[in-house]
């Protein structure tokens, strides 16, 4: 099964009718696409009350694909977390918050994206190892940023590495832009493959000189031509003869392009859902 779906569903106004609510997003998001990745869970982990009414408000077969906290990832590089003391801490406390949705039958991944940082040696490889113990019990999707984990000398090595973890291999799309970016792999180490597209915007990948806050508004600033979707459909067909279950996330949404680009790759793909939300707003009719 190949599900398509968005990083977060508050900022696509291509899937909301002009009445909806900001509280209700989720809703009409979930009447367009069978699953959705959570990523405000990488800044705060979220309320177990949040998690329960997201759980309640989508339809019985929707995912979801919760991001790691950034202190459970590296991104807070040694500087001290403002709500938690140890690492422990923390993830007993994201333990807790995603366990709804494991309860529910609706958590498809918990995503681990690593910094750029983050490369191929033996304190990040037990790092790995101390992400399984802590997370055994839930499906973990691991998420490179640098390049060494897929050179000549080490990429066979990861991916007996994520194999052995029982860890999801995360293949991205993304600019081509140096150390700081991973190709794409098209190859599964689980029975889940996990695809997130970020656009090849490799001037806006890249900072530059650019502030945070700016780099942001345009490094996933991307909308795919119908060659590179059949490109990336060709993939991921490809993931699915190998793996029960293949989900695809779009996070080129810098320009509003997520949507409907993951339509236009279902299009490609010939796959259409049933139980979605029932309000259907079919705003894609006529594109």
């Amino acid at each position: 099964m190949i599900y398509v779906g968005l990083t977060g569903w508050g900022d696509h106004p291509d899937v909301y009718s002009e009445t909806t609510s900001a509280r209700d997003r989720l809703f009409d998001y979930s009447g367009h696409f069978p699953v959705v990745e959570v990523d405000t869970s990488f800044y705060a982990i979220p309320s177990e009350k949040n998690v329960l009414k997201w759980v309640d408000e989508t339809p019985d077969q929707f995912k979801f694909i919760v991001k790691g906290y950034r202190g459970m990832t590296g991104h807070l590089r040694g500087e001290k977390d403002a709500y938690f003391e140890t690492k422990d801490e923390m993830f007993e406390a994201f333990r807790k918050a995603i366990a709804p949705f494991q309860r529910a039958g609706k958590l498809a991944a918990v995503l681990m994206q690593f910094p750029p940082w983050f490369d191929c040696q033996f304190k990040n490889v037990n790092y790995l190892r101390y992400v399984k113990q802590q997370l055994g019990d839930f499906p973990v999707a691991v998420e490179f940023r640098n390049r060494t984990w897929y050179t000549e000398q080490y990429m066979d090595g990861t991916l007996t590495l994520l194999r052995e973890l029982k860890f999801i291999h995360t293949v991205c799309d993304e600019p081509q832009a140096g150390e700081g970016s991973v190709p794409l792999v098209p190859i599964a180490t689980a029975d889940t493959a996990f695809v997130r597209i970020h656009g090849r915007n490799v001037h806006g990948w890249l900072q530059n000189g650019r502030s945070q806050e700016d780099w942001r508004k345009v490094r996933c600033l991307y909308n795919y031509n119908d060659a590179e979707l059949h490109e990336i459909a060709a993939h991921i067909q490809k993931l699915a003869k190998t793996t029960r279950h293949v989900y695809v996330v779009f996070n080129n949404n810098s320009g509003k392009d997520a949507a409907h680009n993951a339509k236009e790759l279902l299009e490609i793909l010939n796959v259409h859902y049933d139980g979605l939300a029932p309000k259907q707003l079919d705003l894609f009719e006529g594109d």
